[in-house]
């Protein structure tokens, strides 16, 4: 990843994964929605995304995108958020491995970066190629 964030005292977690393939501009937006919020309640907001009961809002990537309950224009992206909250409950497992209070934990840096990029052939035969674009993620946490 070319950009991380520097993380300086004992007050930080960190979890990372690379090579994901999900749609790396979801995975994204999803970040954009977490990032700021604290982790149990992030966990819980991607447990309802799963469930469509509250959908993501999609502030870029939203052309042609219907709106939701509410008003918002978004979307479920349940792939994504799963993927998201395993990383959740990864970088959770890191700081209590550290000595950290879960109840006090803040995300302050969720990024999704494009990935490598997998070239397939079309099926049934035809040669015409697919590509596959892989997803990178990082969050960070810090205990307040």
């Amino acid at each position: 990843m070319a950009y991380s964030m520097k993380v300086e005292g004992e007050k930080f977690a960190k979890a990372c994964v690379k090579d994901v393939d999900v749609s790396y501009k979801q995975a994204a937006v999803v970040m954009d929605a977490i990032r700021g919020m604290p982790l149990l309640k992030a966990e819980k907001y991607l447990e309802e995304v799963i469930a469509k009961k509250r959908p993501v809002p999609f502030k870029k990537y939203n052309t042609s995108v219907g709106h939701r309950r509410g008003g918002i224009i978004g979307k479920y992206p349940v792939k994504a958020s799963k993927i998201i909250l395993k990383l959740l409950k990864n970088v959770e497992n890191n700081a209590e491995n550290k000595g950290l209070d879960k109840e006090k934990l803040i995300i302050v840096h969720a990024k999704a970066d494009k990935g490598a990029v997998l070239t397939r052939r079309a099926p049934k035969g035809r040669w015409r190629l697919n590509n596959i674009t892989l997803a990178h993620m990082e969050v960070i946490v810090r205990e307040v």
